[in-house]
This record gives C-alpha cells, sequence and structure tokens, in this order.
C-alpha cells in the first residue's frame, strides 16, 4: 500500500511555510496530495484556479505531489484518494488546540486515518496567509513570504 498523505488548505495564498511542510514531508510518503478545499468561514482572495497553478508551478517536476481541488470534508476526500494520513503544520500552541480538535473528530470518523502534524522551521512561524493577503491588498511586497518561483506578476492586485 502506497503512504498517500493529504495536506488540505485554502492555501489562499500558498507560502513558504506551507511549501516547507510539503518538502520537509516529501520523505515521510510516497505521494503527497495538497487539496484546495473551501473554507466556508472565508471569502477568497485568489481564485482557486490560480492557487492551483501557483501550487503546481512551486512543485514542477516532483512527481509524488499532486495538486487537487475538494468540495467537502477533508476525511471523505483521503477516502477518494485512498490516503492513510493527513499532514498538517503547527506554528504555535494555539494551532496545535485547533489541529487537535479536528484531528480527534477526523479519526471518530475515520479509525484509519492518522493525522501527522510537523513544526514548522521558527523563521515561518509568524507567517500566515491572513497577513499575506493584507500586504498585498495594501500594496505591499509579499515576495520575501512566497515561494521563489512563482510569478509575482500574476500576484499583484488583478488576481481577485
Amino acid at each position: 500500500m502506497n503512504r498517500i498523505a493529504i495536506f488540505p488548505g485554502s492555501f489562499d495564498p500558498f507560502h513558504i511555510g506551507h511549501e516547507s511542510i510539503v518538502r520537509r514531508a516529501l520523505p515521510l510518503f510516497d505521494k503527497i496530495i495538497i487539496m484546495i478545499g473551501y473554507n466556508v468561514n472565508k471569502k477568497s482572495f485568489f481564485d482557486i484556479e490560480k492557487r492551483m497553478k501557483w501550487i503546481n508551478q512551486v512543485f514542477d517536476g516532483i512527481d509524488k505531489v499532486e495538486v487537487r481541488i475538494h468540495d467537502g470534508l477533508t476525511v471523505d476526500f483521503c477516502k477518494e484518494v485512498d490516503a492513510a494520513y493527513i499532514l498538517r503544520g503547527l506554528r504555535t500552541s494555539a494551532d496545535f488546540e485547533y489541529e487537535r480538535a479536528i484531528a480527534q473528530v477526523n479519526k471518530k470518523m475515520h479509525p484509519e486515518i492518522e493525522t501527522v502534524f510537523l513544526l514548522t522551521l521558527p523563521e515561518h512561524t509568524p507567517i500566515n496567509a491572513t497577513i499575506i493577503r493584507d500586504i498585498v491588498l495594501h500594496g505591499g511586497d509579499a515576495t520575501q513570504f512566497l515561494p521563489k518561483n512563482l510569478d509575482m506578476n500574476e500576484f499583484k492586485l488583478n488576481s481577485k
């Protein structure tokens, strides 16, 4: 059986903290599917197709990484693609408490699916998509927080 992990998120936008988690997890899994989900609690800033394109650019040439869009429960997507793992990154203790609750509910719903947590690198701890969106919204340069091989011209405010 292949060790397939799902890395779920809205990735609005996908930033260097996300990239780091995926790259560091590559040796642990045979395949990582980055699942762009819809978050009903958030209004999207960047179009979902654009987010998918950007993430594909970041991992271009890495066969172990796939990017998919899913509208529904992550555990249902896991069943659909035969994934036994959910990959999550943790920045802070608040992230841990939030992610722990979700992982425990997922475990109750589908006991065969394990959630694997990786701690962010210390330099990525303050980075989150909300801050990056705010920088972009106000005309700032968010380049240092984004993966290096993205076309920054596409990242301007014409992205809504």
